[in-house]
């Protein structure tokens, strides 16, 4: 029955997932107009401070990660304190915990203040000064992510590259259009950029990978489970097999029994042909040997 409720189960989640994708797709068609028409107004309410836009770029973050289904605190953990090889501390914004005992860091880095200009530069000479500044930025944001070697931290078995989020999908396509070597140079440096799309994709491949992690653990349990329930049928049948024993022997020894108490081929040549031939006697006594127990014919005095 544990068997048969955790295909079942198996079953009901996959088609849980399936629809799930469905949904997550449909939200992301979504999320992405959202915050094409938002993105301008979110430029304009971030772009004089840079603790609110990054504030705003984790916040985002942790709403993909949720979104995909990550559990905070199980799958993945914000703000952790480690010890560089050279005895600094850093905080990577995200680790995404992995299968196996490995992790993905992932780190939001908000360039809004030459996007914005370059969105709203009304002369081609500043759109492209500050188009220029925009990808400048990036390659910063790279920079300094590839100088912190996450990779190398002390009680982090991460994987050999870490994810830099940008939360606006519109200010990444712009650069890595402008600038198609962009995503390459990333990548020589262990940086993989992502946008949200990305990022959720990804994130989701990571709950997927969580899912499959417990399916296999599920079914390593039911064949634990029953070759304990194989191994105590076969107890169960020894047992048995004893009791048939034990059954078998009281049988023969009550048999034994009842021939001494009153049945015999010779006449009284029994407990109760004895018994009975004492009260003929003359013995004195108050009780008769009950007549349902058939002694007639042994008692007898011929």
């Amino acid at each position: 029955k544990d068997f048969e409720k955790g295909i079942n189960q198996k079953f009901v989640e996959d088609a849980k997932d399936k629809g799930a994708l469905r949904e997550a797709i449909k939200g992301l068609q979504e999320m992405n107009t959202k915050m094409g028409q938002e993105a301008n107004r979110l430029v304009t309410a971030l772009k004089g401070d840079n603790k609110t836009q990054g504030d705003w770029g984790e916040y985002q973050l942790e709403q993909i990660l949720e979104y995909a289904g990550l559990n905070k605190g199980m799958h993945y953990k914000t703000q952790g304190s480690y010890t560089s090889e050279q005895g600094k501390a850093q905080r990577p914004d995200f680790i995404i915990e992995l299968p196996d005992n490995r992790q993905l860091i992932i780190d939001s880095k908000v360039s809004l203040k030459a996007y914005e200009r370059h969105i709203n530069a009304e002369t081609k000479p500043i759109r492209t000064e500050s188009l220029k500044a925009h990808i400048n930025s990036i390659k910063n944001h790279i920079k300094g992510l590839s100088n912190k070697d996450y990779q190398r931290l002390d009680g982090i078995n991460t994987l050999d590259y870490v994810l830099l989020f940008i939360p606006i999908e519109p200010a990444l396509h712009l650069a890595l259009k402008e600038s198609p070597d962009l995503y390459k140079n990333a990548l020589e440096k262990n940086v993989v950029l992502v946008a949200p799309s990305t990022l959720l994709a990804t994130m989701r491949t990571v709950s997927f990978i969580w899912k499959k992690e417990k399916q296999e653990k599920n079914a390593k349990e039911i064949a634990r489970q029953s070759g304990l329930l194989y191994d105590k049928f076969v107890g169960f049948l020894n047992d048995m097999k004893q009791i048939g024993d034990q059954l078998r022997r009281t049988q023969q020894s009550y048999e034994g029994a009842m021939n001494k108490l009153q049945e015999s081929s010779k006449k009284r040549d029994t407990i109760l042909g004895r018994a009975e031939y004492i009260r003929e006697l003359g013995a004195e006594n108050t009780k008769t040997i009950p007549t349902s127990l058939n002694t007639d014919h042994l008692l007898s005095t011929k």
